[in-house]
């Protein structure tokens, strides 16, 4: 067989959790099928299996496939970070930092280890579902482009385009790329696809078919609103914008939303518990001072949050919640925060220099060395876990003494303040099995009821493989892809 790209009439349309749909539903035909992003924008990231780092879509992608993930999977990754900064990852691997306007040159060169990456995947299964960035839409951004039209021209992989019906406007966004794009772009797009509709579809009949008459293109679907992708993980900060309604949990979660969040998927295992109200604060907000548990998330840039925290007054929250006895834990980033000082000498994660931590754990932490990528399991809280480690340099103390975990092969991780009430651990993904989950939870009166998290991802992916199966014209992609 061959491949197929989702490229999208905008960010957001959908294009990740289609992939993934795609994917299982593939996958579910008996089909040997691998998930590929070109390029991808995100803080939010996965470690692989060859001890590298991807997108955490294509992580979730992999899921999808049955198949461990894998750098070959998203060989180009972008990680925005302090002052119009991004880290470059190339093949799992940091390569360097770009500039605002520095990644047009740098991405030319790139096309190749693109192409390198997707040829050892198309060699490896029946079919390759390629996800696009952004929008082919954007015809600013076309000269050297990698991530959508460069690459399926490169590559002459036949693009589906999504277009996003719950924002309004489908029918104009998907005739408009095909107005605003460069014919022999245009010439690549062999459908298109129709996504988050809500209500009857006999309602959208004419509008389907007008999009066919003005676009040229034929339409593989119209899919329905997918309630499970609720319960998949978000890649993309987008996401923590939208308001949550009125949780009815007993015992509130509170986690700030800093401006270079990363891995806030960590949190999503308590987003499900019956028992938790997870509360995302926006800027603008205070910490609830009904919080039992504070969390510091994941941070793409540690000292440049350090001080967007201390400028939404947040760390005045936090030691008063600690004052009164409140519990904290912080996560990678979240606990370098919670020590005395962290200090970047080098300029990692933006200019060189160092800040006050919070001073709640007695550990400093300086940003030096190679990046730490493993994955890891052992022991914390008196119940198992697994996760990954994803941050750069080394953080120690009187406090470490008290490790908040201890690996399978006899290293220690994190640290525990004297009072028990406050920790930190360099873990992602933490949360995912219900044993740590529930002596976590324990700690605040409150019992795990969520089961295994990713249990219940792999349902949610399932229930949306089943739902394309239904609304999408399988057999006709399946084609399009020999």
């Amino acid at each position: 067989m061959g491949a197929l790209m989702l490229q999208g009439t905008g960010s957001d349309v959908g294009k990740s959790v289609l992939v993934a749909g795609l994917c299982r539903a593939l996958a579910n035909r008996g089909l040997r099928v691998l998930p590929f992003k070109p390029q991808n924008m995100s803080n939010n990231a996965a470690v692989t299996v060859d001890g590298g780092e991807i997108g955490r879509a294509q992580a979730l992608q992999a899921l999808a496939c049955r198949v461990d993930p894998h750098t070959d999977m998203n060989p180009v990754l972008l990680k925005p970070q302090a002052d119009r900064t991004a880290q470059l990852v190339v093949h799992g691997r940091v390569r360097g930092t770009l500039g605002t306007g520095d990644f047009r040159n740098a991405r030319r060169p790139l096309l190749a280890e693109v192409m390198a990456s997707y040829g050892r995947l198309r060699a490896a299964c029946d079919i390759v579902v390629v996800e696009g960035a952004g929008s082919p839409a954007e015809i600013n951004l076309r000269a050297g482009d990698i991530a959508n039209m460069g690459f399926a021209r490169a590559a002459g992989v036949p693009v589906v385009l999504v277009g996003d019906i719950d924002r309004g406007g489908v029918i104009a966004a998907i005739v408009g790329t095909r107005t605003v794009i460069d014919p022999a772009d245009a010439a690549m797009i062999a459908g298109f696809i129709v996504n988050k509709f809500r209500g009857d579809p006999a309602l959208f009949e004419d509008g389907y078919a007008q999009i066919e008459s003005l676009s040229g293109w034929r339409g593989y679907g119209l899919v329905p609103w997918l309630a499970a992708a609720a319960r998949l993980p978000s890649e993309d900060a987008v996401v923590l914008e939208r308001p949550a309604g009125p949780g009815a949990g007993r015992v509130v979660i509170a986690c700030p939303i800093l401006p270079r969040i990363s891995n806030f998927d960590d949190l999503d295992p308590l987003k499900a518990e019956p028992g938790v109200d997870l509360v995302m604060v926006p800027p603008g907000r205070p910490i609830p001072a009904a919080a039992a548990l504070v969390v510091l998330p994941g941070s793409k840039a540690t000292i440049a949050d350090l001080a967007a925290l201390r400028g939404e007054g947040w760390d005045i929250d936090i030691l008063a919640h600690h004052r009164r006895g409140g519990q904290i834990i912080g996560l990678c980033g979240g606990y370098q925060m919670l020590g005395r000082r962290v200090s970047d000498p080098d300029g990692r994660e933006g200019p060189p220099g160092e800040a006050e931590g919070l001073g709640l754990l007695d550990v400093a932490t300086r940003l030096t060395g190679a990046k730490t990528l493993r994955q890891v399991a052992g022991t914390a809280l008196g119940a198992r876990f697994d996760g990954y480690e994803m941050h750069m340099g080394e953080t120690g103390g009187a406090d470490a003494a008290r490790p908040f975990a201890r690996f399978d092969d006899g290293r220690s991780d994190g640290a525990i303040s004297a009072s028990g009430q406050v920790m930190g651990s360099y873990v992602h993904g933490l949360l995912a099995r219900a044993e740590l989950r529930g002596a976590l939870l324990a700690r605040l009166g409150v019992v795990a009821e969520g089961g295994d998290h990713r249990a219940r991802v792999d349902a949610a992916l399932d229930e949306i493989a089943a739902v394309l199966e239904a609304h999408l014209d399988m057999p006709g992609l399946i084609a399009l892809a020999a």
